[in-house]
């Protein structure tokens, strides 16, 4: 599974620091973790079951930062399946 553009769009945006996220994307439950600044690190894409665990993928964000804390680069990379115990 790859991200696409649609949810890219979702995931360049600034939300609340340090929290984690649920939402409804599409035909996917969603759920991601912000860093310090509100961006997106870390993504869990799937359908959640009756627990409330996203069964799916799992994705984390890797991003270079300059000296003065604008992104240079990110990049978001399959971490494989994702966890039934992290919610």
């Amino acid at each position: 599974m790859e991200i696409g553009k649609e949810l890219m769009k979702v995931l360049n945006k600034v939300y609340e620091p340090s929290t984690m996220k649920e939402m409804v994307f599409k035909r996917y439950d969603i759920a991601f973790k912000t860093d310090e600044q509100g961006r997106p690190v870390l993504l869990f894409i799937g359908k959640k079951d009756d627990s409330g665990h996203i069964k799916g993928e799992r994705f984390a964000c890797r991003l270079v930062l300059a000296a003065d804390g604008s992104i240079v680069k990110d990049h978001w990379e399959n971490k494989g399946k994702a966890s039934p115990n992290f919610r």
